[in-house]
Parts: structure tokens; C-alpha cells; sequence
């Protein structure tokens, strides 16, 4: 597996996303930027740099992930790509024909996806995979961007923490838009849709079932289809 930022896929992907949206060299939040640097001793062939967003710019299907996992995303520098959370993700993706292909190894693959992008609420790997509130807070600016750009499109969070951000970027509060799996809402002309994270400790203690994950992007084909 390729591990380093500087492949040209990479170098692709980010001419494709706008600079409001993503900066390889935020070092605004100080507990983050300590972890990678300490992380990037650890492990030399890992990217540890914020995480750009992966996937077609017009997308009208964003999903929102939670933040990059140390030896998936934080490694490879694609979203979701070289960690379990990634494997049930890509396959449902390619099943709904959001993705050329089932798997995601490397950001350098040619793995396209189509009406579709992937980020993340915190662009940078923290300790224990949970950042705090002031990180997420500060993170917003460019998952606000994102969703600025965002016109009659669709909404997939995944998670709880990714739930919140959301909102908080378009100003609702939670308690008018719950967190729930499959939890279905309309916020200023796009659709937000609530699905439990595809975690190796979701899918592990069965609180998620491939079957409940793919039904959430069967409903999403449906909604972008127009087929209500």
C-alpha cells in the first residue's frame, strides 16, 4: 500500500478541491499538531497531514465522516482508504454506483467516484480517534465551505459527532434534528440523512449490519433519482 501524500493522485485531488475547503498546512489546532508530528515519528511512510476531501467537486452526495484514522486515512491520505471503516463504505458505494470500484487501497489507485465526495468534520488524525470540541469547532470553517457549495444535494453523516457538525454549520440546533440510523431531514434545500458510523465496533457488536448501511445509500440513490 502506497502511504505517502506526495503521489501524484494526491497532487490530483487536490488541484481538483477548492482552498477553502481543505489547508495541508493547518496547524491551528496545537494538541493535533503535536499528535501528528508524534505520529509521524512513529510511522515515517504515513502522511500525518490534514486530509483533504476525496471525490467529484459537483458532487450532489457528500458524506461526512468523523475524523482520519491513524492507519487509514492519516496514512494513506484519502478518506476512509487502509482501515476497516473504509471496506463496508467502498463496497456500498460501488454497489450504488457512487464508486468505479469496491475497494480503495491507496490514494494513488484509480478509483473514481461519480456524484459523490467524502470528508471528514476534523481534517486531522486525534488521539483516541475522539477530538475535542474546540477541534471540531475550529475544523468548521472548511466542512461549512463544503456544504456552502452544496445546492438541492444530499447529506450522509456518519455518526453522531459528524450529525452535530453538521448542524452546527447550518445552524440548527440538535434537539430539531435528532441523531438517529436512517433519521431523514430537510435543512435549507438539501437532505440530511443519519447513519450510524461503519466502524469495526458497529459492525463487530452488530449495532450496524451491512444491510442497515447499504439501506441508508439505497435511500440515498432514491432521493438523488428524484424517486420518492
Amino acid at each position: 500500500m502506497a502511504h505517502s501524500s506526495d503521489s501524484a493522485g494526491t497532487h490530483q485531488a487536490r488541484k481538483r478541491i477548492p482552498a477553502s475547503w481543505y489547508n495541508v498546512k493547518c496547524k491551528k489546532c496545537s494538541r493535533l499538531n503535536d499528535y501528528l508530528k508524534a505520529t509521524k515519528h512513529e510511522f515515517p511512510d504515513y502522511s500525518c497531514k490534514p486530509v483533504t476531501p476525496f471525490g467529484d467537486v459537483n458532487a450532489r452526495l457528500l458524506i461526512v465522516g468523523l475524523a482520519p484514522g491513524k492507519h487509514g486515512a492519516n496514512a494513506t491520505g484519502r478518506p476512509f482508504t487502509g482501515d476497516y471503516a473504509g471496506v463496508l463504505l467502498y463496497q456500498t458505494l460501488h454497489k450504488f454506483g457512487f464508486a468505479s470500484k469496491p475497494e480503495s487501497v491507496a490514494s494513488d489507485d484509480d478509483l473514481k467516484l461519480t456524484n459523490c465526495r467524502i470528508t471528514n468534520a476534523v481534517k486531522c488524525l486525534p488521539p483516541e480517534n475522539k477530538p475535542t470540541t474546540d477541534e471540531v469547532d475550529t475544523c468548521l470553517k472548511y466542512l461549512s465551505a463544503e456544504l456552502n457549495a452544496l445546492n438541492n444535494g444530499l447529506i450522509i453523516s456518519l455518526g453522531g459527532i459528524a450529525h452535530r457538525a453538521v448542524l452546527k454549520v447550518l445552524k440548527q440546533k440538535l434537539s430539531g434534528f435528532p441523531f438517529a440510523h436512517g433519521a431523514e431531514f430537510e435543512i435549507g434545500g438539501n437532505t440530511l440523512l443519519a447513519s450510524y458510523h461503519c466502524s469495526r465496533y458497529n459492525t463487530q457488536t452488530h449495532r450496524l449490519s451491512t444491510v442497515m448501511f447499504e439501506d441508508i445509500f439505497k435511500r440515498a440513490r432514491q432521493i438523488l433519482d428524484g424517486k420518492d
